[in-house]
């Protein structure tokens, strides 16, 4: 029975290797014929036109007939109750998630039609989890190693990370454990954002960024993005109502399709609206009564 067992694991490896053999390939990284300009985006307006998505061809959208537009340096909030389809729109914006119809374009440009590095290279994203991975914090900070010491040490000092690698053995070539485990979440999440600082591009986009952090630290992010990146366009996955308040249009979503897109003020006023509802569950809407305990996020996740 121990044999049997131990046949039947080692053979898991070699049905995963089967299915990784036949998955199909990503699109090119690098279309030649269509390679936009070095600086592009040069403004970062973004544009979703009747977009439609799903994770697999044998599931369902998980994106319906999805339409908006950003205008270029506008922050807009998107949220959602559970499974609404927040996040999905990022894998979208990535291409992660191909299109099963419609065309995303930022700056008039299809991003289905250039590369996959050309289109992720010019975004920068906080994720929820902050990635680091094993070697010198110098390479986790600028993968691509492109940045001088002058400009690393202007990006650590600008995200407040500065003082802390000055007392790391090594400094900016101190070692960074696998996974980041030699650095608290906060620490790991300045450092992404370091990373979209030195990375400079017009559009940012934050999935639900402050998540995984304390109040403390989640107000230090919030303070450097609206300072450093206020001329770039910021899209913000929410999950703390209060992050997405100040935004210039607030994108609420509903069981994959686009519910709400105005302004919060007009959100707010008007008490039928998906967004005021939510907001009445959180206490940082302003003359609003809390319908949660205090520090509960606006969804249940």
């Amino acid at each position: 029975m121990r044999s049997s067992t131990e046949v039947e694991t080692n053979l898991v490896s070699v049905e995963r290797l089967e299915e990784y053999r036949n998955l199909p390939s990503e699109a090119p990284r690098f279309i030649a014929e269509t390679e936009p300009p070095a600086d592009w985006p040069q403004h970062g307006a973004l544009k979703f036109e009747h977009v439609d998505a799903k994770y697999r061809a044998d599931l369902p959208l998980v994106a319906k007939d999805v339409s908006f537009e950003i205008r270029a340096g506008d922050r807009v909030g998107v949220c959602g109750r559970t499974g609404a389809g927040k996040s999905s729109l990022t894998l979208i914006l990535y291409r992660i998630l191909e299109l099963s119809a419609g065309r995303v374009s930022i700056d008039g440009v299809d991003v289905s039609r250039i590369g996959l590095h050309t289109l992720r290279s010019r975004l920068s994203i906080l994720p929820q989890d902050a990635q680091s991975f094993e070697g010198t914090l110098r390479e986790n900070l600028d993968p691509t190693g492109k940045a001088t010491d002058a400009q690393l040490w202007a990006a650590l000092d600008k995200c407040s990370l500065k003082r802390h690698v000055e007392g790391m053995d090594g400094k900016l070539d101190a070692h960074v454990d696998e996974g980041g485990s030699n650095l608290s979440q906060g620490q790991r999440q300045l450092m992404s954002l370091g990373r979209a600082l030195l990375r400079n591009s017009k559009i940012l986009v934050l999935d639900e960024a402050t998540a995984s952090v304390d109040p403390e630290t989640d107000k230090e992010l919030q303070k450097i993005i609206r300072t450093e990146f206020k001329d770039c366009t910021i899209f913000v996955i929410a999950h703390r109502i209060g992050t997405i308040l100040d935004s210039d249009m607030i994108l609420v979503m509903d069981a994959g399709r686009v519910a709400e897109f105005a302004s919060p003020a007009e959100l707010l006023a008007n008490r039928g609206s998906i967004f005021s509802s939510l907001a009445r569950g959180s206490k940082s809407a302003p003359g609003t009564a809390p319908a949660t305990a205090p520090g509960t996020p606006m969804h249940k996740d």
